[in-house]
């Protein structure tokens, strides 16, 4: 470590600032009456003054007060206005979760009063390899040392710039995320920190990711389509959230940096596809716990409490020709599953289907078998279906009512709407394998 070094850096950094502060001053009283060119040379000599370097380090000494850093985990990103300790925590556990442990080389934040979130960075600027905040922490003053001769200036000094490494009292407050967690007989009272700086760190890599000097040229490769060495990286589905509104500074020195944005990424649950492969092991679309009998159960019920209701009334009637047609059209909506020309001949695998559902469910067989192909425009298929669909429903109603029978079944196998869907099915069909 080179004392001289950091006393150069103290030395350079407030000439720097007094330097910007000057050319404001001066940019700002440029247009001035000459009747005010006095006050304005005094102003501009007592703000010179202000950036000795003796003076400007007991100021600054005596406002460290106001910051708290290093920091890695933030209160007020819950609220402006929460009370609450921020922390500075560095851990080694590999736990194999992505947190604050992750990160070999990461920025503490600062929090506080934002206007004097600049003694943290000089506080912390590193020079050959040292820092006025590492002399801090192990008690070194000697870069300090050579801009006074008063050995009581310089130990104020020290305390007052120290005050900005020390957390004060441990606390939480009424405005801070709070949750009681059982712990045997009683509860620990836990609340929850933004983790600052990990949230920087992926900050930064999404900004190289989305803006950063390559993007634009892999975008452009990919829109005219043509290759390029490096892979585009996208965040679907991702978000912004944004903290401290109009004025970030409010809730830390990073979060000013970053704009005040968080970003979201997606953490919902992958969303899963079925992947449909042909029932080989189906003897018929109307098996008792099949699709389309599960399907149908919860519309029967309803019939079936539309029946038992009181009276003759013509209602009665309506509304069970309404469920009728109903399960006509979820039959449909089932066998339509089954009729994918991806699927073409899965019958063929199929022994224990009936052989007219097969002419029913496997139309595209037609295109590579003759035989199958003259069975099924006889259409009498068509009528087997009928009945096989009338026999499923009474089967499916006669636990509420024993008697159903002939009548009912020869009811629902002439249903108009049935033999209709079956026509404008088809006739789809024999278009689309034109």
């Amino acid at each position: 470590m080179s004392v001289e070094a950091l006393t150069a850096f103290i030395a350079e950094y407030i000439a720097d600032r007094r330097q910007t502060k000057l050319e404001a001053f001066d940019k700002k009283t440029e247009k001035s009456n000459a009747d005010d060119n006095i006050d304005t040379a005094e102003k501009r000599r007592e703000m010179e003054l202000s950036y000795e370097p003796n003076t400007w380090l007991s100021a600054a000494a005596n406002r460290a007060w106001q910051i708290f850093f290093p920091v890695t985990h933030a209160a007020k990103y819950t609220h402006g206005d929460s009370r609450s300790c921020s922390f500075h925590t560095i851990t080694q556990v590999k736990e194999g979760y992505v947190n604050t442990s992750v990160l070999n080389l990461f920025e503490t934040d600062t929090v506080g009063n934002a206007a004097v979130f600049d003694l943290a960075k000089f506080l912390q600027t590193v020079v050959e390899g040292d820092s006025l905040y590492a002399c801090l922490k192990r008690g070194d003053s000697r870069p300090f040392a050579a801009f006074t001769d008063d050995v009581d200036q310089l130990n104020e000094w020290i305390s007052g710039f120290s005050l900005a490494l020390a957390p004060g009292e441990l606390k939480s407050h009424k405005l801070a995320k709070q949750n009681y967690f059982p712990v045997g007989d009683s509860y620990h009272l836990l609340s929850p920190l933004f983790a600052t700086s990990l949230v920087h760190a992926y900050h930064q890599k999404m900004i190289a990711f989305r803006f950063g000097d390559d993007v634009n040229a892999i975008r452009k490769a990919r829109r005219e389509k043509t290759w390029h060495p490096q892979p585009l990286v996208l965040f679907p589905e991702s978000a912004e959230m944004h903290f401290g509104g109009t004025k970030p500074q409010n809730i830390s020195y990073l979060n000013s940096v970053r704009g005040g944005r968080g970003w979201l990424l997606s953490a919902q649950p992958p969303q899963w596809e079925f992947v449909f492969q042909p029932p080989i092991d189906i003897r018929s679309i109307f098996a008792k716990g099949g699709e389309f009998d599960l399907a149908a159960r919860s519309t029967v019920r309803l019939m079936i409490s539309v029946i038992k209701r009181p009276g003759k009334d013509v209602t009665i009637r309506r509304d069970r020709d309404q469920y009728v047609e109903e399960l006509i059209d979820l039959l449909f909506l089932v066998s339509g599953k089954l009729q994918r020309e991806e699927w073409q001949n899965w019958t063929l695998k199929c022994p224990t289907l009936e052989s007219h559902q097969k002419l029913w469910l496997d139309p595209w067989r037609t295109k590579t078998d003759d035989a199958f192909r003259q069975e099924r425009d006889k259409d009498d298929w068509q009528r087997k279906v009928a009945d096989d669909f009338a026999v499923w429903l009474n089967a499916s109603l006669r636990k509420a009512f024993p008697d159903v029978g002939q009548v009912e079944k020869r009811e629902w196998e002439t249903r108009e709407h049935l033999h209709d869907q079956l026509r404008i099915t088809e006739k789809m069909l024999r278009e689309a394998m034109k």
